[in-house]
């Protein structure tokens, strides 16, 4: 992974870019591209590159050019499959420079256009200015693992892999928080793209291709999700047992790690959380990985989140070299304004600030590069959600059944506050508009309540903006028109992946907190093939009655150990509101939560918060605290620290840089380190 910038004019009368500004952007991402820096600029369009090397660590630098030196491009992510395109490319008579998937993507663009994205398979932001036509070519991966935001600000496009490159490029950028980016926060946990957290910046929607051609905007698909559709087998379902839909998943998990490790020219490592997501791609990495793997976990000093015992069972079975981390509140609390500077959005939950330890752990040990096991709870239906979805439909079809609604007590058992341990309290709370059961986004409908709830803490302004917003109802209008057509367990994936997974687990849990280290994150169970094959199952090989990764579970019998496959689902937390509430909190906390910070951010009612602080304050000694009342400090806390780094005090925070790619058409001056 790298960090990418650029500035285009948007009319060819306009002044070139900057090449000032486009220092300060790529100063900005140097921890997203520690190992080199490269420039472009010409009268129309500048390009910028902070490079982590990975592939061709020799000649890969950015930005990179086409053999005919019109067409330039500046890349983060990584094309696994940029071998076979490359075989394809060569026979089309295309000539190569370098052994890198950044110029195979190049000349992929010239080959077949925007159609070229279809065939890669891999995570990536790409950017492509064609000198001659005057064209920029913006695209963003399937699931949007590699971040991409862009701003139009007085005749020109900025873009950025970061939102503070753009913020460095030109003070007369506004910096504001936009409401109805805070309002889908605090609803659906994330924005969804291409809603963005602050005015006037965007994100490119993942799958999109987005192309600038003199004046005119153009932005389309280049690829959706496909599900089942309707009763009976139909063109793209799965349609063999759960053993042979074993044997397939299995065979396309080991082409997926493999092509993960085999395609980097540095060693891979692997993040062992200890359930069975990253133990299989643990157990399959060790295969492909050579004589030395590494394994890294967290370990938390509260008990409640702590899965060490698993963690050293699979480290153990596969022959790894294992490293840990411990975690304390305190240390969440300490490194918390870190954390926000590179999420640069509010969170709901600390979880990311142990990952942000873990990759500095990953870094210190050398490895640049950490497969993961995000995405299989997703793809399989791993979550208690689906299930949850599944009761409560089930009981939405008999809403007077006592013993329908009793099924609700097989849902979260890792929660120490489970909102299914009282039944009168689990009937009220999931029963809320159950005869509601088929309409679209029921099973999500529960989350998004709850977190709705924290906007009770808005200013009167924030308040008056959010309103007349239901982030939920517009989010449902925007549904693909076969939505109606998908199983349950199908719509309910669609909805997980279009929020959570892509805006918080994709972003602010996984690739800030790796690149903020400078390590790279890959992920098999978001692999191409991998995803169609998963998308084309029944909904009862992922969900079989309430065991959930059913099939993949079938998967990893016979190679990870049997406590693992049979444990509980136990998802990735960590402790949150009480590790800002002792008596020894960092002082930061004090000043973003003060009534000046409040009043000046204008997002959260002072006189609210303070409330809300006594009464997590009051409970440091029983650690009893509610989800809701969890979610709405560190929403709020993180809100203000956002607010303080990036609206406030408008830092540049961009470092010195050399260049060893720096080729100024502008002023005819071309220098390759």
């Amino acid at each position: 992974m790298c960090g990418i910038a650029g500035i285009v004019s948007l009319s060819a009368a306009a002044a070139p870019p900057s090449r000032e500004a486009l220092m300060r952007m790529v100063g900005t991402l140097v921890h997203r591209g520690p190992d080199q820096r490269g420039l472009y600029r010409d009268k129309r369009a500048g390009l910028a590159h902070a490079r982590l090397s990975v592939v061709d660590l020799s000649n890969g630098q950015q930005p990179l050019a086409d053999t005919g030196d019109t067409t330039w491009i500046v890349f983060n992510g990584e094309i696994f499959n940029y071998f076979e395109l490359r075989e394809k490319l060569v026979a089309l008579g295309h000539s190569f420079r370098t052994r890198s998937d950044t110029e195979v993507a190049i000349h992929a663009y010239r080959a077949w256009g925007e159609a070229a994205f279809e065939r890669m398979n891999g995570q990536w932001a790409i950017a492509i200015w064609d000198s001659i036509a005057g064209r920029l070519v913006l695209s963003r991966d399937r699931f949007g693992i590699c971040p991409l935001h862009f701003c139009e600000h007085a005749g020109r496009l900025y873009f950025a892999s970061e939102v503070k490159a753009i913020f460095a490029a030109d003070a007369a950028i506004p910096r504001a928080f936009d409401p109805a980016g805070i309002d889908q926060t605090f609803t659906l946990w994330t924005v969804v793209p291409p809603q963005g957290v602050f005015q006037g910046i965007k994100e490119l929607v993942p799958g999109h291709v987005r192309t600038y051609d003199n004046g005119t905007v153009r932005e389309q698909a280049f690829w959706k999700p496909r599900y089942p559709e309707g009763p009976g087998p139909r063109h793209g379902e799965f349609t063999g047992s759960r053993n042979d839909a074993a044997d397939e998943v299995r065979s396309a998990l080991e082409a997926a790690t493999a092509l993960r490790i085999v395609r980097a020219d540095v060693p891979v490592g692997c993040y062992l959380s200890g359930g069975l997501d990253s133990s299989l791609v643990a157990t399959l990495g060790r295969r492909f990985a050579g004589e030395r793997f590494q394994t890294f976990s967290l370990r938390f000093a509260d008990a409640e989140y702590d899965e060490t015992r698993f963690q050293r069972l699979v480290a153990e079975a596969t022959g790894s070299e294992h490293h840990e981390v411990v975690v304390s509140r305190s240390d969440i609390a300490g490194i918390f304004p870190e954390v926000i500077y590179h999420t640069e959005r509010p969170i709901l939950r600390t979880a990311p600030a142990p990952l942000f330890l873990l990759s500095g752990l990953v870094r210190e040990r050398g490895i640049k590069v950490v497969l993961t096991g995000e995405g299989a709870d997703e793809m399989f239906a791993g979550y208690d959600l689906f299930r949850e979805g599944k009761v409560r439909r089930f009981w939405g079809r008999q809403p007077a059944s006592t013993r329908r609604s009793r099924l609700l007590e097989r849902l979260y058992p890792y929660l120490t506050r489970s909102p299914v341990h009282q039944q009168a309290m689990a009937r009220q709370f999931f029963g809320r508009d159950i005869q509601a059961y088929d309409a679209p986004g029921f099973a999500h409908d529960t989350r998004w309540r709850t977190t709705s709830a924290i906007k009770r803490l808005f200013s009167a302004d924030m308040r008056a903006e959010s309103e007349h917003r239901n982030a939920g109802s517009e989010l449902l209008a925007r549904l693909p028109a076969e939505f109606s057509r998908w199983s349950s367990l199908a719509q309910d994936q669609y909805l997980e992946v279009q929020t959570l997974m892509t805006g918080y687990l994709l972003s602010s849990q996984g690739d800030r907190m790796l690149m903020a280290h400078s390590v790279e994150g890959r992920f098999p169970f978001l692999d191409d093939e991998l995803v169609t094959l998963a998308n084309s199952l029944p909904a009862a090989y992922k969900l079989r009655v309430l065991d959930e990764k059913h099939v993949l579970k079938r998967v990893a019998e016979p190679i990870v150990p049997s406590e693992i496959v049979t444990r509980k689902k136990q998802p990735f937390r960590a402790p949150n509101a009480l590790c800002f509430v002792a008596d020894d909190a960092p002082a930061y906390i004090r000043e973003a939560l003060s009534e000046t910070a409040l009043r000046e951010a204008n997002v959260f009612d002072p006189k609210s918060v303070a409330r809300l602080l006594g009464k997590c304050q009051a409970r440091t000694g029983d650690g009893d605290l509610s989800n809701a009342d969890n979610m709405a400090l560190v929403g709020v806390l993180s809100t203000q620290l956002l607010h303080q780094q990036f609206v406030a005090s408008r830092p540049s925070g961009a470092r010195p840089v050399e260049l060893s790619v720096d080729v100024d058409r502008e002023h005819r001056e071309e220098v390759l380190a």
